[in-house]
């Protein structure tokens, strides 16, 4: 029996799962916008957040996917 790409735990999800540190997928951030006021988001690597400072929202990211839910997501401080 031999390993298929979708079960290889070599590819892809798998690998996403299996080393959790390697983070968010900056291309990923071209796609996505604030929920809010559809504006650009920004990408804090240190606190693994997308943040809209249009709507001063800092939107969690965990095990590489962005939260992009309101009730997740935390106020900041404009400034």
């Amino acid at each position: 029996m031999s390993d298929t790409p979708e079960t290889s735990p070599g590819t892809g999800a798998a690998r996403a799962r299996a080393n959790p540190e390697r983070g968010f997928d900056r291309h990923m951030l071209e796609a996505l916008v604030c929920p809010v006021t559809h504006a650009t988001l920004s990408y804090d690597a240190a606190a693994q957040e997308l943040i809209s400072k249009a709507a001063g929202l800092a939107f969690p990211i965990r095990d590489g996917i962005p939260i992009m839910l309101l009730n997740e997501a935390r106020q900041i401080k404009a400034g």
